[in-house]
């Protein structure tokens, strides 16, 4: 009789403490594989959106705004056609005020380095001297401008000539044409003979050329004969 009760007590413990251990094991599996959040995902506006007029034409956003289909088979110097779409979070409207994604730009077939001079901006070189041979030139890195497209690097290196001077003055220009323009002298003074001559034998264009060259060395439109810069 006393074996029978230990029998049936052992019986009763395995069977109230299984379900406890299967309990356990499920709370921990549950609370393993199910988190109780997500992390939040990354909403960061990239940076060239700041240069991206927002509602604008989309033919007049800037290079950085759009991704276009580059076309190097064009033929230099003649008008070309590209196919461009905005790039993400840049938001453009079309001739009738819709809001379009893909469109297309009309450009001259060219290099960015092959640009007129007023299409990009270059820096200024610190090793010019105030007095120098005209040919001298410095490296210069120059940037288009944001309304223009062209091929290639936006940004490039360029050799420049050098902001010199010869030494010639305006002032003492000014006040030889004045005094002594009929004779030529200012014209002599800039470097230029020939015209030097000219006036010299005419008597200054017998006083019309002389006041020409007042109005034209007043303003600065005839500078010195190499090239240079007045001081």
């Amino acid at each position: 009789l006393y074996f029978f009760f230990i029998l049936a007590g052992s019986l009763m413990t395995t069977k109230h403490s299984q379900p406890q251990s299967t309990f356990g094991k499920s709370l921990t599996s549950t609370s393993t594989n199910t988190p109780y959040f997500k992390i939040a995902e990354s909403t960061e506006i990239p940076s060239y959106v700041t240069k991206c007029p927002s509602n604008g034409l989309c033919s007049r956003l800037p290079p950085d705004c759009m991704t276009c289909n580059t076309n190097y088979s064009c033929i230099y110097g003649k008008p070309a056609t590209f196919d461009c779409k905005v790039k993400p979070y840049v938001h453009c409207l079309d001739q009738n005020n819709h809001e379009q994604e893909n469109f297309t730009i009309n450009m001259t077939c060219q290099f960015c380095w092959q640009l007129a001079t007023t299409d990009y901006v270059c820096t200024n070189s610190t090793n010019c001297m105030t007095v120098s041979c005209p040919r001298q030139r410095y490296n210069a890195t120059c940037t288009v401008r944001d309304h223009i497209h062209c091929l290639g690097n936006r940004v490039f290196p360029k050799m420049l000539y050098c902001n010199w001077t010869g030494g010639y003055k305006w002032s003492t220009a000014l006040a030889l044409s004045i005094t002594l323009g009929g004779f030529g002298a200012d014209r002599f003074y800039l470097g230029q003979w020939r015209e030097g001559l000219g006036k010299l034998f005419s008597f200054g264009g017998l006083g019309i050329w002389t006041l020409i060259d007042v109005l034209l060395i007043g303003v600065g439109y005839v500078g010195p004969a190499d090239g240079s810069l007045y001081i």
